[in-house]
């Protein structure tokens, strides 16, 4: 029987481990084969000098080596990088966005992928949600059956009442056991990383799991909106 598989498709590095870790950690523990698809460079895309050039391809090569770190204390199987520019995704023709994730479906094969939801504040999260959109069109023999949309504390909440919807979940992981790997993840991004009370920091993405699981009564949970289920 061919082993379950399941694609992470995030706008920049550090996404996939806000958003959804502990699912991914659960998963990995449960046999299931995981990939990473992280699509924008997650770095500032102002070039103006050659010193700037290097500072930022500098970064850009820590930002990729921290996804790899977090990827392995996950468990993930692989990490892919495309290069699109930080925080300007909106200037790239969506085709192009839509090929390089419909690239990797082809080449990994996942029933299941989780991305963003549709309405944080980074334009990029948008986009990307979008493109997945898209690329997971449920066509006669396409692979994916499962979509699922998870928040990323700093943007998700960020989105102000005039958004169309707001993120009501309505499918949750319970990662109290998997709450130790999910920090070990973060801290590989240390970089990213901002001081309590930001959204993006360790406290309060751990105090974020402890209210999802609250809800649901357990210890921590993340917590996703379906985009299709397909049995």
């Amino acid at each position: 029987m061919k082993q379950k598989c399941a694609l992470v498709v995030a706008a920049h590095p550090d996404d996939e481990v806000l958003g959804c870790a502990g699912t991914v950690a659960e998963m990995c523990a449960q046999g299931w084969e995981v990939h990473h698809l992280i699509l924008a460079e997650g770095a500032a895309s102002r070039l103006l000098t050659a010193g700037e050039r290097v500072c930022v391809s500098n970064e850009i090569s820590a930002l990729q080596q921290s996804a790899k770190k977090a990827a392995n204390a996950l468990g993930v199987r692989s990490v892919e990088f495309g290069d699109f520019p930080d925080n300007r995704m909106d200037g790239v023709n969506l085709l192009d966005i839509v090929k390089r994730i419909e690239s990797t479906i082809e080449s990994v094969r996942p029933i299941r992928v989780y991305t963003h939801q549709a309405w944080d504040v980074n334009v990029d999260h948008r986009i990307v949600h979008e493109a997945v959109a898209a690329a997971t069109r449920p066509t006669p023999g396409h692979p994916v059956k499962q979509l699922l949309y998870f928040e990323v504390p700093s943007s998700t909440e960020w989105r102000t009442s005039g958004a169309p919807m707001a993120f009501y979940p309505n499918y949750f992981v319970d990662i109290s056991k998997r709450l130790d790997i999910k920090r070990n993840a973060l801290e590989a991004y240390a970089s990213e990383m901002r001081t309590f009370p930001h959204p993006r920091s360790v406290q309060a993405v751990m105090h974020l799991a402890a209210w999802r699981g609250s809800t649901v009564g357990v210890a921590a949970a993340e917590a996703f909106q379906v985009g299709r289920w397909i049995e």
